[in-house]
């Protein structure tokens, strides 16, 4: 859109000086406006990684019991950086109030097959969870059941995410300093969201980057942006297993996944 704007402002400024010079200068015109606006553009962009495309999947899927909705057993990312494929670990329905209102399906993919995770049978299933988010690459997925909007989900994710941080302030599970590390990135994640509606059934895809040593891990929201800071980005991922989970369902169909799981 925005280059579509500058096109009809280009043209409506240059058209008079266009028309008296010969026609087949206009190519060469307009040739030379596109690459000085190319050029500006490249240079002024803000530096921030974004999914070249929705997650493609192979032809087998799940279907979510309590809503139908598919999810593909692996899904591949097209993206600048080289993200492995994902396999699906488990889903589950999210439900709001007492009348059990049907808000999205959420799944949660990993990168099982990661050569640096390593999954003792002994650990316990939760223990297994956050294993497997500090140590691999992850994807969650959500799929609204109606149409919501971003700012919704932007607000619950905030809420979950602040008083996650304020736990483990009182617990000191972090220290203040970091703490006051994480602060920024839940700034700036807050700011992603556009005031926009989410439409129904359109996926919105969460990646959480593998560990890389020396660099933050980073949260990247498909066509929206990403954060970088460790404690958000698995944070994010983690609270949906918390005691009093978003989606029960969810969080009980991962850990049923993931018992049996060992990985040497």
């Amino acid at each position: 859109m925005f280059l579509f704007r500058f096109t009809q402002n280009v043209a409506g400024v240059a058209r008079p000086f266009i028309r008296s010079r010969p026609h087949f200068r206009r190519p060469i015109l307009w040739g030379v406006a596109c690459t000085t606006l190319a050029a500006t553009w490249a240079l002024t962009r803000p530096t921030v990684i974004y999914l070249d495309a929705s997650p493609q999947a192979d032809a087998d899927v799940v279907l979510d019991p309590q809503t139908s909705i598919a999810f593909p057993k692996t899904i591949t990312i097209p993206s600048k950086i080289k993200i492995p494929t994902a396999e699906l670990v488990g889903l589950g329905v999210r439900t709001v109030s007492f009348l059990g209102i049907k808000v999205y399906s959420v799944a949660l993919y990993a990168d099982l097959s990661n050569p640096n995770l390593k999954v003792s049978l002994n650990l316990a299933p939760e223990e297994k969870v956050s294993h497997v988010v500090h140590n691999t690459t992850c994807v969650i997925r959500i799929v609204p059941t109606r149409s919501t909007s971003y700012t919704h989900l932007r607000d619950a994710f905030m809420r979950a995410l602040n008083a996650r941080l304020a736990q483990d302030v009182q617990s000191k599970t972090i220290t203040e300093d970091e703490a006051l590390t994480a602060a920024s990135p839940l700034r700036k994640l807050k700011t992603l969201f556009p005031n926009t509606p989410l439409k129904k059934h359109e996926p919105l895809d969460v990646l959480l980057t593998a560990p890389t040593p020396g660099k933050p891990r980073a949260l990247i929201f498909r066509d929206l942006g990403s954060v970088e800071n460790d404690w958000v980005a698995t944070e994010f991922v983690l609270h949906y297993f918390q005691e009093n989970a978003p989606s029960p369902a969810f969080k009980r169909s991962v850990l049923e996944k993931l018992t049996p799981f060992e990985k040497q």
